[in-house]
């Protein structure tokens, strides 16, 4: 019984059959009460507009996927080679063609550590475990770099410099006069 019910649910399309003269049913479709239901000619605009969707999806999915090629049906269907015909243009030579891929390869190349140069923020990574870098401020050889106390002492006696300049400036040029 199970099955059965089940196999009635999955195939609507056959249809309740009975034997019993007795049993009748109600059709909820075409009663006074149902909600209109769409007339042939809306369906049949529906339809081609459907058809249309789906010819123009199918045209979207040819020319962003090159990839899957052409497929045939009709046996009667044939191509044309324009690249093997005697009237073609002559093909480039091998020696041609890798010279092309090598230029290519180092435009790449450049184009890269211009880019590399170009962004520094971007960074550096790296895949390998055994890559590494020396850092050369911190070596035991790097020149020393300056203390706190001494930046310090370097701006005091700079500023002091400064103050006795506009002090010379101000003695050897009298006409500027004094501004407050």
């Amino acid at each position: 019984a199970l099955k059965k019910s089940a196999v009635d649910y999955m195939h609507p399309e056959v249809g309740v059959t009975t034997t019993d003269a007795t049993v009748f049913g109600r059709n909820y479709f075409n009663r006074p009460s149902a909600p209109e239901t769409e007339e042939d000619e809306f369906a049949d605009e529906r339809a081609e507009i459907l058809a249309e969707a789906s010819a123009l999806k199918k045209l979207a999915t040819d020319y962003m996927h090159p990839e899957v090629g052409v497929t045939a049906t009709d046996g009667a269907a044939f191509g044309r080679n324009y690249f093997n015909r005697a009237s073609a243009p002559e093909m480039e030579d091998d020696e041609d063609a890798e010279e092309r891929v090598l230029v290519l390869a180092e435009a790449a190349a450049l184009k890269k550590s211009a880019m590399d140069y170009m962004h520094p923020e971007v960074g550096v990574t790296s895949a390998d475990g055994a890559c590494f870098g020396r850092n050369y401020f911190n070596r035991p050889s790097a020149p020393e770099t300056e203390d706190d106390e001494d930046a310090e002492e370097r701006a005091r006696v700079l500023a002091e410099a400064a103050a006795l300049k506009k002090s010379a400036m101000d003695y050897m040029h009298p006409e500027v006069g004094v501004t407050s």
